[in-house]
């Protein structure tokens, strides 16, 4: 389905293009909300507009609010299985109850997103893997990807960071988003390794950082990973004469788990001076965001609804 389908869908039970059109947004990228979010959306002031339209969502049980600690707000949970069903996506995961601190991460990711609505937004893994495998010719093999297998088969899921994914106007430039959650990039170096692959194909790229207050201090070292893993090819002779050392460093530890998941075209991608090359012509780079929000405080009261 596309936006437009989507966002028209959601009229059907009521609400405005406006209204739907967020509660489509939120039901793709995060499935929380706050009332600011809506407000920014909609260009309002927090106000009256605001408080009436989720009160519609709560009372007609779309939804369901929760109050925060130390503060008027109010968490809002999009968890409709008739609202989700009209957008094609009945068993999306943003339904289900989530801990506060993966609900805190859903949040920053629908600020980056709230603030970026030039672009198309790519949320899900089926509207990723249209977009890349139909409009860009991308080999299935060369996206990102987690293999998980059982005793009766494997099933493989493509983009598994489940981040979304902006598209430029024009179709060729393209912003992928990286929330960090940790002062060490160790996850970022694996989510690196994943995307490799898909980056080489595209004719620009960027990579945006998402970086909560509290761990601003985190941003170098992001930055000199994104370096020795983009933009330094690896060294043949360092991999594979001098294996030992070489793979005790974080990058080949990223890179043997890499390699252990989706095979030989990982050192392809490792050796190839693609981005490199993208990098220095800058039709590739990574820069980052600090998040001007704060979020720890909207820890919720227990046992309110």
């Amino acid at each position: 389905m596309t936006l437009d389908e989507r966002v028209q869908a959601v009229t059907t039970f009521g609400f405005t293009e406006r209204q739907s059109a967020f509660l489509v947004t939120v039901m793709l990228h995060a499935g929380v909300c706050l009332g600011r979010h809506y407000c920014t959306f909609a260009g309002i002031a927090y106000g009256r507009k605001m408080h009436d339209f989720f009160e519609r969502v709560v009372t007609r049980r779309f939804g369901t609010a929760q109050a925060c600690r130390h503060n008027t707000a109010r968490l809002y949970h999009i968890h409709s299985k008739r609202l989700y069903a009209a957008i094609g996506e009945p068993d999306n995961r943003h339904r289900k109850p989530t801990a506060f601190p993966r609900a805190v991460e859903r949040l920053m990711v629908l600020d980056a997103v709230l603030a970026d609505r030039d672009r198309t937004w790519l949320a899900t893994e089926s509207d990723k893997l249209a977009h890349f495998t139909l409009n860009h010719r991308v080999p299935r093999p060369d996206l990102p990807s987690l293999t998980f297998r059982a005793e009766d088969g494997e099933t493989v899921r493509y983009f598994p960071d489940k981040l979304p994914i902006a598209v430029d106007t024009d179709d060729r430039g393209h912003l992928f988003l990286y929330l960090v959650t940790r002062l060490a990039p160790v996850d970022f170096r694996a989510f690196l390794e994943r995307h490799a692959e898909l980056l080489r194909t595209l004719p620009a790229w960027t990579l945006r950082l998402l970086v909560p207050r509290h761990l601003a201090g985190s941003v170098t070292a992001y930055h000199a990973a994104f370096r020795e893993h983009h933009a330094a090819p690896a060294d043949a002779e360092q991999r594979f004469d001098q294996a030992a050392r070489a793979f005790s460093a974080p990058r080949f530890q990223a890179l043997y788990r890499a390699w252990m998941e989706r095979g030989d075209p990982v050192l392809d991608a490792t050796l190839s001076p693609v981005l490199r090359d993208a990098i220095e012509r800058r039709t590739g780079r990574m820069e980052h965001h600090v998040l001007r929000h704060h979020y720890l405080h909207l820890s919720p009261l227990v046992g309110t609804a």
